[in-house]
């Protein structure tokens, strides 16, 4: 059974900065894509961030592009998610989403197999 649990979404004030950080368990970790997306409130999902097994690519959002940056630890089996500059319009739940195996990066949800319970980043102005 896969696991993702994400951790560290908070409250801050535009301008500042959150690391999101997503534990994975059940599975080898380091052969799978991983990505993150956001939902706020009436608003559909969107993507946000993915990067590929081995972290040699990473491909962002225009929206969060420059501000946001996507990494991992595969000794760790972490992703993280550092989210600077933030803005009130970056305020949403974040979930972090596990890949098939050995796949591309994708930013289209449905190539995303296993998904976390999300954790809430608040931005205030």
């Amino acid at each position: 059974q896969v696991q993702l649990v994400e951790s560290g979404g908070g409250l801050v004030q535009a301008g500042g900065s959150l690391r999101l950080s997503c534990a994975a368990s059940g599975r080898t970790f380091s052969s799978y894509p991983m990505g993150w997306f956001r939902q706020a409130p009436g608003k559909e999902r969107e993507f946000v961030a993915a990067i590929s097994w081995s972290g040699g690519k990473t491909v962002y959002a225009d929206s969060v592009k420059g501000r946001f940056t996507i990494s991992r630890d595969n000794a760790k089996n972490t992703v993280y998610l550092q989210m600077n500059s933030l803005q009130p319009e970056d305020t949403a739940v974040y979930y972090c989403a596990g890949g098939m195996w050995a796949a591309p990066v994708s930013t289209a949800a449905q190539n995303y197999e296993y998904w976390g319970q999300g954790t809430q980043a608040t931005v205030s102005s």
